[in-house]
């Protein structure tokens, strides 16, 4: 048996596109919905940006950025606050995300948040993910 090579992000859409479909057997997914937030500047540059979806019991926070001229200010843990009180109203009991070693771990702790799991020598020796949850 040989298998072809296909190393881009088309594809990686298309696999991805197949486990929403097969899912779907199992479960209504009409009901996920993305949420995000972002701050911009005067000139419309991007200063902050949170993504992320809710589906079920949960909110999934994919992605977290603010500019450095923006931390130490409070603003992230507002654009956090916000974004959790919009999960909530839409059912959400729980949030999940996961940082890296060098990145957020102690601001989230800040705000409520728990390893759940690390895992080690991420993505290489010497590095770490958390993967972190809190209750809303």
């Amino acid at each position: 048996m040989s298998f072809i090579c296909e190393h881009n992000d088309a594809f990686a859409e298309i696999a991805k596109q197949k486990i929403i479909e097969f899912n779907a057997l199992h479960w209504d997914a009409s009901q996920r919905q993305p949420l995000g937030l972002k701050q911009v500047g005067r000139n419309g540059e991007l200063l902050a940006a949170l993504a992320g979806r809710t589906f079920g019991n949960w909110f999934y926070l994919e992605s977290f950025w603010l500019d450095a001229s923006l931390r130490q200010q409070g603003i992230g843990r507002a654009m956090l606050a916000e974004a959790e009180a919009i999960a909530k109203a839409r059912g959400c009991r729980y949030v999940i995300l996961d940082t890296l070693n060098f990145q957020a771990r102690p601001f989230y702790q800040r705000q409520g948040y728990r390893v759940q799991w690390t895992q080690a020598d991420y993505p290489f020796a010497g590095g770490e993910k958390y993967f972190m949850t809190k209750t809303l």
